[in-house]
């Protein structure tokens, strides 16, 4: 019994995590101008792609977030930052290839896994940057 000690923290943090993913992902879809989950439904890998590895990098920091964080609204003000960069990355990522969108949306690869990939990057740099 005393293993299940922790598992009241381990709801609140899953559930705190599940709720950014949730909140993440619908912002996230608003900011480009492509419909990702249509894309998904439509069998377009380069929407999943970008899609699946920018939510890696929006969860990576979470997970700091969530080791770092003195309590729940701690890790939830870290998760908004997250969000805050993975948005300033996608811009960002647009500027060499200014028509990104449109090229996810009509089914080339290389525009998604640059998007996707640069996501991670910047994920992967915002989790180490949360050293707090």
């Amino acid at each position: 019994m005393q293993s299940l000690a922790g598992l009241p923290a381990f709801l609140v943090y899953f559930c705190t995590a599940l709720v950014a993913v949730i909140l993440y992902l619908f912002v996230y879809t608003r900011i480009t101008p492509h419909d990702e989950f249509k894309l998904i439904r439509d069998n377009i890998p380069g929407a999943a792609i970008s899609l699946g590895l920018s939510l890696l990098g929006f969860t990576l920091p979470v997970i700091s977030a969530m080791t770092h964080a003195a309590n729940v609204i701690d890790c939830l003000i870290w998760s908004a930052i997250a969000l805050i960069v993975q948005i300033i990355a996608y811009f960002i990522v647009r500027i060499p290839v200014p028509d990104l969108s449109k090229r996810i949306a009509a089914g080339e690869l290389a525009p998604a896994i640059w998007l996707g990939l640069s996501s991670l990057a910047a994920g992967a740099l915002n989790a180490a940057s949360m050293i707090y």
